[in-house]
């Protein structure tokens, strides 16, 4: 297995300017000063940052993003979804609102564009057997893009993008892995009926929460069709904590993935599970963010010949989720923690998720045997 993490990289994200107001909501009249958007620029400069200085530093090597192509994102998203949010991110002035929570504003075009395609690259570049591991440092996140609705910040769907890609060029199968907090509900509809991509998200149990996102995220959503069984998601409670995302690997993770036995592993790589982030309120420490790498390595060890390709997805406490970043890249690549816990401190309650994960194998006994 690699011991480099090859980082893709292009700076035209920074420039998709989420605006200000009262969390994702209009600015208040009540409050002297507002705050960015929970999705802005300032976190993913933040882990730029500490994977350049920090001890992980000399396991990186940096590369360059590019533009995706409109037909590109065809191969997921619908054209004219496409063409509409061209046409409100290429606008002269005005912001707009694709959801109550996702907005695009003049310039956003561009660095939808860098996004997509910096995560394409990542793709080629594994494909290509030029690296190993790669992991496309982007914003906005994308898990939640559906192939014709733009959902939870997110407007095209990047995990999807790559496991299509993969395929396209001669995967015959592809997993997806997703510890964002929130159901991956876009990556879902996007291979719902499908069994050539097995799609598995790990999140907190929220529920629909609109016209958005009318996805369950529970257990007994399982894939349609050909794809029945190939859909997974894993609710874990509020505060799951680090042992819970451990065991949901153990116990779901690894065994699906060792009976599908893929050609790929694509990774959605959130930290907004972590604690003190207000968009998850799951309690996963650095400590749990560096078991999750070092678990996924060994999977992609086993199963892959080390092939791996993780795409960045939330993580909204904004110097905590830099941190948390840098415990995933450790265990990426094998090494020891190396960094102290900053912040840390809730007690890890080791039973807290059997009961979830319970459910989440009942559901899947007609279809695996784990």
């Amino acid at each position: 297995m690699s011991d480099t993490v090859h980082v893709f990289w292009d700076a035209r994200v920074l420039e998709h300017d989420t605006g200000s107001g009262f969390w994702e909501a209009a600015p208040s009249a009540l409050l002297a000063e507002p705050e960015l958007h929970p999705e802005n620029a300032t976190r993913v400069r933040n882990m730029k940052s500490v994977l350049e200085r920090g001890p992980v530093a000399d396991g990186i090597v940096w590369r360059p993003g590019r533009l995706a192509t409109e037909a590109e994102l065809a191969t997921v998203h619908d054209p004219s979804y496409i063409a509409e949010v061209r046409a409100r991110g290429a606008a002269p002035a005005g912001r707009s609102w694709l959801t109550s929570t996702t907005t695009v504003a003049p310039g956003s075009w561009e660095p939808l564009l860098a996004a997509a395609g910096t995560c394409l690259a990542a793709v080629d570049a594994v494909l290509d057997g030029s690296c190993e591991v790669a992991y496309a440092l982007v914003r906005p996140p994308g898990h939640h893009a559906q192939p014709r609705q733009a959902d939870g910040y997110c407007v095209f769907g990047h995990a999807a993008l790559v496991a299509q890609r993969a395929r396209e060029r001669g995967a015959e199968r592809v997993a997806v892995v997703d510890w964002d907090v929130h159901h991956g509900n876009g990556t879902q509809e996007c291979f719902y009926d499908r069994p050539d991509v097995l799609t598995i998200s790990l999140h907190m149990a929220h529920g629909p929460w609109g016209a958005s996102h009318p996805q369950t995220g529970a257990p007994d959503e399982l894939g349609r069709g050909a794809g029945l069984g190939h859909n997974v998601n894993i609710e874990l409670p509020v505060g799951a904590g680090d042992r819970a995302y451990a065991d949901a690997f153990e116990r779901v993770v690894r065994p699906l993935l060792r009976r599908f036995r893929p050609d790929l592993i694509v990774a959605a790589s959130g930290q907004d599970a972590a604690t003190f982030d207000a968009n998850g309120q799951h309690n996963v420490t650095m400590s749990g963010f560096h078991r999750i790498g070092s678990l996924l390595r060994e999977c992609a060890a086993e199963l892959t010949g080390g092939r791996l390709v993780l795409t960045q997805e939330g993580g909204y406490a904004r110097s905590y989720a830099a941190y948390c970043l840098h415990a995933t890249i450790e265990g990426l690549l094998g090494r020891e923690p190396s960094l102290a816990d900053p912040v840390a401190y809730v007690p890890d309650d080791i039973t807290r998720g059997d009961a979830a994960l319970d459910r989440v194998r009942a559901a899947l006994a007609p279809h695996w045997a784990l």
